[in-house]
């Protein structure tokens, strides 16, 4: 019974615990921000409730911040998988199995992650070229 209930509070409370304080802190501060308006709204002191709004918003990331961060997130995955597919084919050609433990998950984690990168630079460059003809 020991031994069930580890892989329990792993699998399950775990999990929904994390959720249930990231959702917490996001009511919280959604609460935070509603009793200040609340205040400023009881208070009037000419205090334009728009602009109060529009400051107590999460700031936004522009498009290029976004842009650059899928960039960055492109090209770490793409290396990271590379790195892994060649440390992978190393070992291989050192005489070690393919089925081997030392080969096959790194080539296997490699391709997944690799995968996960060029699926980054794509949507960079995707992205990039419909930016451009919005400017234009």
């Amino acid at each position: 019974m020991e031994g069930l209930l580890i892989p329990i509070f792993i699998c399950v409370v775990l999990p929904v615990s994390i959720i249930g304080i990231i959702f917490g802190t996001r009511i919280n501060a959604d609460n935070k921000r509603a009793k200040i308006l609340m205040k400023a709204i009881e208070a009037n002191n000419n205090i334009d409730a728009d602009k109060l709004v529009e400051a107590l918003q999460p700031n936004r990331k522009s498009e290029r911040e976004i842009l650059n961060r899928r960039l960055l997130h492109g090209c770490i995955y793409s290396f990271v998988g590379i790195s892994l597919i060649i440390a992978a084919i190393v070992g291989w050609t050192s005489g070690i199995e393919y089925s081997a433990d030392p080969v096959s998950v790194p080539f296997i984690f490699g391709i997944v992650i690799l995968a996960v990168g060029v699926s980054y630079l794509i949507t960079y460059f995707v992205t990039r070229k419909e930016l451009t003809h919005d400017r234009d």
